[in-house]
């Protein structure tokens, strides 16, 4: 496996789509698709080489989410990465997570095999220097 993403969708069907694909390409896919803070809570216990949020449906959920993730030291050096969302949505999250990536659906495993290369085999404190 390449890593793992943490994926919050909330559409399940369509978050079971989005981790099998991914799992083709290599990755570990953990999902959540109905609360926000629980999935929060395991990223932060365990943090993932990349958080996905789907911004097409609820992406108020996505966005809180993200800030939710920031607030603590163990998310703020996660990648987040954004797939999809309209331009006032995408606005939106830049404003409020401002280092995250957003991307098409097409886009994701190419965004994500690159942050893989960057942070192959780092912990979170070489991350942490690396975003500084």
């Amino acid at each position: 496996m390449k890593g793992k993403v943490f994926l919050f969708q909330w559409d399940k069907s369509g978050a079971l789509r989005r981790a099998q694909d991914l799992y083709a390409i290599g990755w570990y896919v953990e999902i959540e698709c109905e609360d926000g803070a629980r999935g929060g809570k395991k990223v932060l216990a365990q943090p993932p080489d990349a958080v996905v949020l789907d911004l097409a449906r609820k992406p108020a959920h996505s966005r809180e989410t993200a800030q939710a993730l920031r607030g603590f030291k163990a998310g703020r050096y996660v990648p987040i990465i954004f797939v999809d969302g309209s331009k006032d949505d995408i606005q939106k999250a830049k404003t409020k997570i401002p280092n995250a990536v957003f991307v098409k659906s097409e886009q994701l495993p190419v965004v994500l095999n690159e942050v893989h290369g960057q942070f192959t085999g780092k912990s979170v404190i070489e991350r942490q220097a690396r975003a500084s």
